[in-house]
């Protein structure tokens, strides 16, 4: 299952191959050998048709680029895959190709398929969200009360501490660890019901054939049949889309950090790594810009799982083709960001000093509340409010501290001077930001129940 050029640039070597399209057929032969081996135990077929099966199966079926092209017309890639691996066992004992597929249906062979390189693909994404989120642990506890500007609505707010925005991006991830392991636990189960999910062909053999099927593909049972319904399925896409948002976020506080004048943060070096075609100098942040597009891209292909939920009566027409063409791409793309930042965050430049710099550019007005707090027992809040926005002001056009505007400021006389000071303490908020990050850090790596 081949991505377009630009496409494969955002994704991972690593999960392109769980989807390529050799995987996605081997796991349908894999489906068709485990079926044959479920039913001649059962003694639902000859046990000599097994081995023939079996064979046929591991030899593979040719060339796959015209398998897709006679799936174009059939309507379905199982049913030329089916054909010719039936005339593949005829090669080999034509009395045993009579039961390849035998009370199966399309669906059946080809979300199972699925099932099994989504597990492979939660697999790349379970390892490397344990690494980006071992990675952003360490840095939060490194730099806990390590001062910087907190930014809302994109301009200078309050004085928090790196760990404490580390921790930010961290505790999402964490919480979809816990949200994909039990959303995976209910999807990730075998497909198999025959043509409208009662196992008709199979009588009262069904079920049994379905518990040593789905034992033989290494996966869990289902309670029945899940043709038409998509829940689990899509809830699990929708996890994973969720992750990659929570990955966009983090690409998109890096992407701002590291702008040559905030220069709080960089990306690791290498050669040929975030440059330009033209400017010398460039040193792009290229894991912020995959994490970034990748949460783009992320929702509509969500969207798309959530459109297909509506198969008409037992199968769907279009519905379930829709979210089989989707499914992938939210996985090379979330996988491609989790991948990129994980690479980054274990090389980050952090740069505390550049940090405490940017604070005090801001002439203490990021402390104007804690003042203003001062002032409400003698002046009122909309009073002390006002008198500290106009000396806001002042402080950022004359380029001198709000602390000693404020001192000199006869309304300011009754304050103490070491509380007022207190106020303005730029290590003593980071301090307070870094003692709640890790508060919550140590809740947050609580072992998975």
């Amino acid at each position: 299952m081949s991505a377009a050029i630009f496409a494969r640039t955002l994704a991972s070597a690593a999960m392109a191959d769980v989807f390529a399209d050799r995987s996605i057929v081997a796991a349908m032969l894999a489906f068709e050998a485990a079926l044959a081996e479920a039913e001649a135990a059962e003694c639902v077929i000859p046990a000599s048709a097994v081995a023939p099966i079996v064979a046929a199966a591991a030899a593979g079926i040719g060339d796959l680029d015209s398998l897709v092209d006679e799936a174009r017309g059939a309507g379905s890639l199982a049913i030329p895959l089916v054909k010719r691996l039936t005339a593949a066992v005829a090669e080999r004992d034509p009395s045993a190709s009579v039961f390849v597929h035998h009370g199966s249906t399309s669906q059946d062979v080809i979300d199972t398929a699925m099932v099994i390189a989504t597990k492979n693909a939660l697999a790349l994404v379970g390892a490397d969200l344990a690494r980006l989120v071992a990675t952003l642990a360490a840095l939060a506890r490194a730099h806990s009360s390590a001062p910087m500007l907190a930014r809302t609505l994109m301009q200078p707010a309050q004085v928090i501490s790196f760990g404490f925005k580390v921790v930010a991006w961290l505790a999402p991830l964490a919480r979809a660890r816990e949200r994909l392991a039990r959303a995976a636990a209910a999807a990730l189960r075998l497909q198999f019901g025959g043509a409208v999910g009662t196992l008709a062909v199979l009588g009262d053999k069904g079920p049994a054939v379905a518990r040593r099927l789905a034992a033989r593909l290494g996966l869990e049972p289902a309670h029945g049949a899940w043709h038409v319904q998509r829940d689990d399925w899509a809830a699990l896409g929708c996890e994973v889309a969720v992750l990659c948002g929570s990955l966009g976020k983090i690409g998109r506080d890096l992407a701002l950090l590291s702008q040559a004048e905030v220069g709080e943060v960089a990306e690791p070096s290498a050669a040929g790594r975030g440059g330009s075609s033209a400017m010398p100098q460039k040193k792009n942040p290229v894991a912020a810009m995959t994490a970034i597009a990748a949460a783009l891209r992320a929702p509509h292909h969500a969207a798309a799982l959530l459109s297909a939920m509506a198969p008409s009566h037992e199968r769907g027409l279009g519905e379930w083709q829709a979210e089989l063409a989707e499914w992938p791409s939210l996985f090379l793309e979330t996988h491609g960001a989790l991948v990129a930042l994980a690479d980054a965050c274990e090389g980050l430049d952090v740069d505390i000093t550049r940090m405490r710099d940017n604070i005090e550019r801001s002439h203490g007005t990021v402390f104007a509340e804690a003042a203003a707090a001062l002032l409400v027992p003698s002046l009122g809040k909309a009073k002390a409010h006002a008198l500290v926005a106009t000396l806001s002001t002042r402080a950022a056009s004359e380029r001198v501290h709000l602390h000693g505007l404020l001192r000199a400021d006869p309304a300011a006389r009754g304050i103490d001077a070491a509380v007022l000071g207190a106020a303005f303490d730029v290590d003593s908020a980071a301090r307070r930001a870094g003692a709640l990050a890790l508060a919550q850090l140590d809740r947050l790596l609580l072992p998975l129940p």
